[in-house]
Order: structure tokens, then sequence, then C-alpha cells
């Protein structure tokens, strides 16, 4: 039986979440996946009730199970200066489980092409995958503050080692292999000591991928280069703050981020969340737009569970209900139904078979 730990967190990560674990329901129903599930404490809430955005308990409770399912964390109720953040959480939950590979699918759905700010021609057939270092880099890198000669100064230090590099990129190139077999190298090797020796390294992991092919791109250019000419990239390998950076740029082009699932491998159990945050503003309100965390759902049967069948499924279920024209408000144009988040989540369960 497969063991899954829920971390709902904050904000709107209870209410998708929720229906995420409807349409898993489901999936047990019709393809006879067995599971079971444990419920822990994450983010804002683990703080007011814990004092940590990553209580024992819950570090506890991630390493006894097969994958993650996390909702969302976050708000302004937290974000006082100098208290413990939410987010804090996201990056121990990351660092616990040694989980260095965040992978975001980034997909321009057929029936929501018009719902981008890009003209069609630009995003049409639009299919990429952003590979993204998550344990090393500026976010933990030496950090501080002081005040020297009455002048406050703050520093956040990029680091890297060769391990580091060399295992993310490994793979990225296993997955290019899997999918059109292309891979762009993002960095800022005229300018950073870290990026050359990253080009070096995907330089030496390249010779034993011969049937891929490999560029190299400046992070300022790929940012660009997302805007003019999405459809060009397959597979982005990059740094955890450029990798940051992008996939939320590149967000974009799938017309809302209500709709980008994500996961994160490495040494421990997988982790499934939605690129999306708590969204705190329409917390509680049935406003929120579940697909993202669904579609997670459709990762962690396909990476973690090998259960190919139920993955495709879901998201065959996601395009079916897209094509019928119900959207939640962050996708939707007047010619379309605008639904809740219960209402998506009927939705979907209806269509899956």
């Amino acid at each position: 039986m497969l063991k899954l730990a829920i971390l709902p967190g904050d904000g709107i990560g209870v209410e998708v979440t929720k229906q995420a674990l409807r349409v898993l329901e489901k999936v047990k129903e019709v393809y006879g996946v067995e599971y079971s599930c444990s419920e822990g404490l994450i983010g804002g809430k683990a703080i007011d009730e814990t004092g940590s955005p990553f209580p024992q308990q819950t570090k506890d409770l991630v390493k006894q199970c097969d994958a993650v399912l996390l909702g969302a964390v976050g708000g302004p109720k937290w974000e006082k200066a100098g208290s413990v953040r939410p987010e804090k959480g996201l990056l121990e939950i990351r660092k616990y489980l040694q989980l260095y590979a965040n992978l975001r699918p980034i997909k321009c759905w057929k029936y929501l092409i018009d719902q981008s700010p890009f003209k069609n021609e630009k995003v049409e057939g639009v299919d990429l995958l952003i590979v993204r270092e998550l344990t090393g880099g500026a976010y933990f890198g030496s950090r501080g503050t002081e005040i020297k000669d009455n002048i406050e100064r703050a520093f956040d230090t990029i680091e890297y080692n060769e391990k580091e590099i060399r295992r993310l990129v490994k793979i990225a190139f296993d997955l290019a292999g899997q999918r059109r077999k292309k891979i762009t190298s993002v960095d800022k090797a005229n300018v950073l000591d870290t990026s050359r020796l990253w080009r070096k390294i995907v330089e030496e992991e390249a010779t034993g991928y011969s049937e891929i092919s490999l560029n190299h791109m400046y992070v300022d250019n790929c940012a660009m280069q997302i805007c003019s000419n999405p459809a060009q990239f397959d597979v982005i390998v990059t740094e955890n703050m450029f990798g940051d950076i992008l996939s939320d740029q590149a967000s974009v082009l799938g017309a809302s981020l209500g709709m980008l699932p994500s996961a994160s491998i490495g040494e421990g159990p997988a982790l499934y969340e939605p690129a999306h945050g708590s969204a705190p503003d329409i917390a509680g309100q049935d406003k929120a737009n579940p697909l993202a965390t669904i579609l997670s759902v459709a990762m962690m049967l396909r990476i973690s569970f090998k259960l190919f069948d139920a993955a495709k499924a879901i998201e065959k279920a996601v395009d079916i209900v897209l094509k019928r024209g119900l959207r939640t408000a962050d996708i939707w144009l007047p010619r379309d139904t605008c639904v809740g988040t219960c209402a998506m989540g009927d939705a979907v369960l209806r269509e899956i078979v």
C-alpha cells in the first residue's frame, strides 16, 4: 500500500488539496490504487500551532511516507519583520528530504491558448520542462547582515560544488532523452565562477548523451527567448535562483499558475505541489483553481508510483473539462462557464474512467 503525507498548508492550499484527494480517491476506485494518507502541518499554520514552519512531527511523518502532496504556504499574517516565515518550511523540507531537483512542466493547453497574454502563434505547441536545482546556490549559501563603519550590509552567497551540479544535470539529460532530445543549459558564465563550473560539468555530462542536442544560454537571454520564441525549448536545466525566476516567468505561457504542477525529487520521498502560492485574498471563497494540484497528483502517480495509465486518465480528464469550457476565475473568458473550486473538482471526477 502506498503511504502519502498530505500537507495542505495555508490559504487556498487546504481547498485545492481537498479536490486533489477526491480525484485520487476516484483513481483508487477505477484503477485499484491502494494508498493511505496521513496529514501534517507546514508553513504558517504550523507556526501558529507549534512555533516552527516545519515541526518535528511533520519531519517524522514525511520520512515514513512514499510521497508528499503539499498545498501552499504563506500569507500576510506571517510577514512581520523579524518573524519566522512560512516559506522557511519549504526550504527545510527540501533539504530534509534531500530533494535537489525541481521539475516544472510548462504546457500551453490547447483550449486555454486565448488566455495567454502572448499571441497564439507564439504559444501554440509550447511544451517545455524546467529542471531547477533546489538545495544549493544563493538560497542555501552563506548569508547574513552586519553593520560596519555605520553602514548596514547584507550578503547572500552563491555556492555550488561539482556533485550538486552533476547529479541534477544527469536527471535533466535523462528526461530530455524521454522527450524531444533537446536540452538548454542556462547560466551566467560570462560573469559568475559558479556558472563557469556549471557549464564545465554540463559539457562533461553531455559526452554520455550523444543523441541529445545541447546548447548553452545566458539567463538574461533565456528570459527574453521565453517571451519571443518559447516553442524552441524542450528541457531547460539551471541553478536554483535562475530556475525560480525563469519558471515563474514561463508560467505565463500556460495562462495561469493555477494550471502548473510541479515535482521535487532527490534522495528521499518526492514532493508534489502546485506552482502557485497560498492566495490568501481568495482563500475560503471557493474561487481557487485546483487543476495544478490535481495535475501534481498525476505527476506523483507517474514519477513515484509508475502508474502511467492512472496519470494519463487524470490529464485526459482535465483536457476534456477545459474543452467543455469550464473555467475557474483565473482562466475565465466571457465565452466560458465560470465555476468554483468544488465544481471544477466535480467536473474532473466525472471524466476519470
